[in-house]
């Protein structure tokens, strides 16, 4: 009796898609490739990018650190991207727009900016 054994390739996902986190602060930007399951593949930010002081938190930082991330992209066979944001500094918008002009495609595009909502109850009034 002969058995024929089906040999499984371990990439079984054929889709191509990534995820990339981006949070913006008033001081940086920073932007993360991961795998779908979450795993961290590569990452940048503004002073990674070689900007120094104030210059970190410029669009244009965000927009370098996105074409490295980007560059990232394609060297690992990633098409589809869905992107992150959380923040509200400078890079938001900069950094989306770099991963478009590079030939990447953004599937879905997720704010998960914390948003506050009143906050903690304040101690007692203090009587004297």
């Amino acid at each position: 009796m002969i058995l024929f054994y089906r040999s499984f390739s371990s990439n079984t996902n054929n889709t191509k898609s990534a995820n990339i986190y981006i949070s913006s602060t008033f001081n940086n930007t920073f932007i993360t490739l991961t795998k779908v399951n979450g795993d961290v593949l590569y990452t940048s930010s503004g002073g990674l990018s070689g900007f120094k002081g104030a210059k970190r938190s410029t669009s244009y930082a965000a927009q370098v650190a996105a074409d490295h991330v980007s560059k990232k992209c394609i060297s690992f066979d990633f098409k589809y991207l869905t992107v992150y944001i959380k923040g509200i500094g400078d890079g938001r918008d900069s950094a989306i727009r770099s991963f478009a002009t590079n030939g990447l495609k953004v599937t879905k595009l997720i704010d998960i900016t914390p948003v506050a909502h009143n906050g903690c109850r304040p101690p007692k009034a203090r009587r004297v």
